[in-house]
């Protein structure tokens, strides 16, 4: 009799424990996460308007910074930019029909006139470069002994060397006429030669034809190992070359993309922009195309 109760004892033991390590076992076991599905990214809402006209110097387009600069707009804000580089007289003539909605130009004294009349609102300074002359390394005209750019030209013009021009009414026409005012001097007719291009078409023809020409330093920077032509003059403060951008006015042409406009200046002039305008260049020539000047 007690040797039953000895046993069922015994078993009954034995199944606590084995219950109890069941159950340590059980607490110890690491269960599998379940995996939780990524938020996915909001993507940037489509605007109503999504296509805008930018009207811009060629110096912008053959420098490469609009290569740089379009793609991130677009990707950030969902517009479709459509770019018409033409010299800055065309642009800014756009921006008075109408036929454009936003402008990145550089001829301060022209730009002037658009925002007095209310044609252009929203004007803010972007950048600067500068313009320097070009020519080739013998230099005939002597302009590497100068050091103002009046006195450049004058040499150019005594010494009949060829001049090429771009006569397109650009921001840099307008500089390389003035500065020819100033300097009180007119080169021979037949040797003032006028390409009617922009600033990368004008380039290779001086160089083809062994003239100086004005550009602006960052077309020449970027298409420079297809030239043969060095920078002659620089560092003259009459060579100042500054950018603005700016909406044209809905209020005078309602079909403009107003907010497309105003999307494209904000871009411009944000610090994330600037300090990409700032650093452009530097990669592939050493140094920057433009210096951001936003702000100031």
């Amino acid at each position: 009799m007690k040797k039953n109760i000895f046993n069922r004892l015994t078993f009954s033991f034995v199944l606590f424990a084995f219950a109890i390590m069941l159950t340590l076992v059980g607490c110890g076991k690491t269960e599998t996460p379940v995996p939780t599905p990524s938020t996915p990214q909001a993507e940037t809402p489509k605007p109503e308007r999504p296509d805008i006209i930018l009207a811009t110097t060629t110096s912008t387009q053959d420098s490469g910074l609009l290569d740089v600069l379009i793609p991130d707009f677009e990707k950030k804000t969902g517009y479709k930019v459509k770019t018409i580089a033409v010299g800055t007289g065309a642009a800014l003539a756009m921006g008075e029909k109408g036929d454009a909605d936003v402008l990145l130009v550089h001829a301060p004294s022209s730009e002037k006139k658009l925002v007095d009349n209310q044609t252009a609102i929203n004007y803010q300074l972007v950048m600067h470069n500068d313009f320097v002359i070009v020519g080739p390394s013998a230099d005939p005209a002597k302009v590497k002994e100068t050091k103002a750019v009046v006195d450049a030209f004058k040499g150019i013009a005594a010494t009949s060397s060829i001049f090429v021009t771009r006569g397109d009414d650009s921001g840099t026409d307008k500089m390389e006429k003035a500065l020819w005012v100033k300097a009180n001097v007119k080169p021979a007719a037949d040797k003032y030669q006028s390409t009617g291009q922009g600033m990368g078409q004008t380039l290779t023809i001086a160089s083809e034809k062994a003239g100086y020409t004005l550009t602006d330093r960052a077309t020449y920077l970027a298409t420079k190992k297809n030239l043969k032509l060095d920078i002659l003059l620089q560092g003259d403060a009459a060579l100042l070359n500054i950018y603005h951008v700016m909406q044209v006015n809905p209020e005078k042409f309602p079909k403009v993309n107003a907010d497309g406009a105003k999307a494209f200046v904000e871009y411009m002039i944000n610090p994330d922009t600037q300090a990409t305008i700032g650093s452009f260049g530097k990669d592939k020539f050493g140094e920057a195309l433009f210096f951001a000047d936003a702000g100031k």
